[in-house]
């Protein structure tokens, strides 16, 4: 699930999909941008940088301020965890009460997480990782 968007409007901390033409896009967050002006010879090109959700790969892409890219849609939740393992964590969504498991965490909460806690988590191109531990 994404909308398109012009490169032009998007900025440090905006969510991409990249790499733009490749079939398996993975969703970004964008660390690096930079525009130059138009030239004699063409539009203003920007020049960004993003690092990946789930992977933490760095993509570096260039195309014209105006090109459409497209953004992912991020559905933003919260959940209690139920049990916690070395490689799973299982979730129940405070709103459907549906159960589910992740094994997708960011770095700064894997370790802090534990039974009964409240955590945000996002659903992004139909993949879930758990972003911070809600107080």
């Amino acid at each position: 699930m994404s909308k398109p968007s012009e490169l032009g409007s998007l900025k440090i901390g905006s969510y991409i999909l990249l790499p733009v033409d490749a079939p398996s896009q993975e969703p970004c967050k964008i660390v690096e941008y930079d525009t130059s002006k138009p030239g004699k010879h063409g539009a203003a090109k920007a020049r960004i940088v993003a690092v990946g959700i789930f992977d933490k790969k760095k993509y570096p892409h260039v195309s014209p301020v105006s090109a459409q890219v497209q953004v992912p849609l991020i559905d933003k939740r919260v959940g209690s965890v139920i049990s916690k393992t070395d490689a799973i964590v299982q979730v129940m969504d405070s709103e459907s009460f549906e159960v589910f498991d992740v094994s997708q965490i960011e770095d700064e909460v894997v370790d802090k997480i534990t039974q009964g806690q409240d955590v945000e988590y996002w659903k992004v191109m139909d993949r879930t990782i758990i972003v911070r531990i809600k107080s």
